[in-house]
């Protein structure tokens, strides 16, 4: 007989902390954005991990809209030189895209667990 499997960890949790979608307690990412072979609490295989482009595709249809009305209303009320958008929306770009891509693959890795697509799923009720 197999052993139950735990309940299943909300999405926002294994995405605002970055842990394993099966136990919610080890973690995720070895770096960056290299996701860890095995996870180190449950044992889960992240090997077959593949989460695609899709994550940085969301990242840059969010962020993109975000910092192009965000540069727009200072150029509108505020009508600077280039050099100040530049500086301003340089590093906004840069540390945003960091902050939302590891959530996002986070994200879609436990959907990957959850919908059975890493090979290790949990069992059917």
């Amino acid at each position: 007989m197999r052993p139950a499997d735990p309940a299943p960890v909300s999405l926002l949790s294994v995405a605002l902390r970055c842990r394993c979608p099966r136990c919610g307690e080890g973690r995720l990412f070895d770096g960056l954005l290299a996701v860890t072979p095995r996870c180190a609490r449950c044992g889960l295989d992240l090997r077959a991990e593949d989460a695609g482009d899709g994550p940085a595709v969301l990242v840059m249809f969010v962020l993109g809209a975000l910092v192009v009305a965000g540069a727009l209303v200072v150029e509108i009320v505020f009508t600077p030189p280039l050099w100040v958008h530049v500086v301003l929306w340089t590093p906004v770009t840069i540390v945003g895209g960091i902050a939302l891509l590891r959530p996002l693959k986070a994200i879609f890795i436990a959907q990957q667990y959850r919908h059975r697509a890493l090979g290790s799923g949990p069992a059917a009720p």
